[in-house]
């Protein structure tokens, strides 16, 4: 511990804004707790949620650092009292509630995993983030199964891209949607089954059609808004919808007869909000049937690009152009 220094740098925004207010300043560094562990970070995933907080409309949980960052990879080099499932010195990438924009950030050793075998900090750093809300949502909560068909939106953003690679190891079919034929063509070499460009009319016609009429199983959607019932038109008798954000609005007027209809399920989820233990036994499930597979090459990251810590503003702007394919991370060694 007398070799970590007292202080570091980090993305702490005074205020909400542009991405312009995302610029270095000095922070005091945090100790572990019990249970958790202190990571020297060398990357840090770039997150939707991260643009929301910035523009100060994503309310951090009680407790939660004000630094930026919800996932981080790095050495650990020092541990908090009870842990005995990592040591210093192992790298790990990690689940936080904040702080990972950060030259050190402490975070609770069940929300750790190790680093794949031969991967890079900056690849394992945009792991956690999309893994563990893919998981908790399709797997922990729609419950879906091998054989079944699923419509995801933003086929090419880091959730879109884990979700391909989630149904392609569980054995699931996917449609995506997507806002170009570009951004299509790549979903599909991901593994997609059917990309949809989402600017060439309504999607609910086209996956009924693709469906032969039955209807997807499950549909996992970020957009909220007037997506609401064109999601419920694509859903099949006992369908499933999960919503994990609302970015055209978190207010929808549905059709309760076309729900009755087909005994169709509403549900979603918010993964920072959810306790320690929560995330733990994701994380639990995540080292047992997901981790083994980056090791032996099934599945690998998705990063896009990287950028200095330095230049969180044009990460930022990046993430907001919608111009990447899979995730965006900060480098910080």
């Amino acid at each position: 511990m007398s070799t970590i220094p007292t202080t570091m740098r980090a993305i702490d925004p005074a205020a909400p804004g542009g991405p312009d207010v995302l610029v270095v300043t000095e922070r005091p560094v945090p100790m572990p707790g019990p249970g958790d562990v202190l990571i020297r970070v060398h990357a840090a995933g770039v997150n939707r949620p991260d643009i929301l907080q910035r523009l100060g409309r994503y309310p951090m949980p009680p407790g939660a650092p004000t630094i930026m960052g919800l996932e981080a990879a790095g050495e650990v080099i020092a541990v908090g009292e009870g842990v005995t499932t990592i040591a210093t010195g192992d790298p790990v990438t990690a689940l936080v509630a904040g702080g990972g924009y950060a030259d050190y950030v402490v975070a609770p050793a069940v929300q750790c995993l190790p680093v794949p075998p031969g991967m890079r900090f900056a690849e394992a750093a945009t792991l956690p983030e999309t893994w563990f809300t893919v998981w908790a949502n399709l797997v922990d909560l729609a419950g879906a199964k091998a054989g079944e068909s699923l419509l995801v939106h933003g086929g090419t953003s880091g959730i879109g891209t884990t979700a391909i690679d989630l149904a392609r190891v569980m054995g699931l079919s996917i449609i995506v949607t997507c806002g170009s034929d570009a951004k299509c063509i790549a979903a599909k070499a991901l593994g997609a089954n059917h990309a949809l460009n989402y600017n060439d009319g309504d999607f609910a016609p086209q996956v009924r059609e693709l469906t032969g009429g039955k209807g997807v199983d499950i549909v996992l959607d970020m957009v909220g808004g007037d997506y609401i019932p064109r999601n419920l038109a694509c859903l099949g008798v006992g369908g499933r919808h999960v919503s994990i954000a609302f970015q055209k609005g978190g207010r929808a007027e549905l059709d309760l007869a076309l729900v009755m209809r087909k005994r169709l399920v509403l549900t979603g989820s918010l993964l920072r909000p959810r306790s320690v233990a929560e995330k733990g036994a994701i994380a639990q499930a995540l080292a047992k049937e997901i981790w083994p597979m980056f090791a032996d090459g099934s599945l690998k990251p998705h990063l896009f690009k990287s950028f200095p810590l330095e230049q969180a503003d044009d990460a930022h702007r990046l993430m907001e152009s919608s111009g990447h394919v899979g995730k965006i991370a900060l480098t910080l060694v």
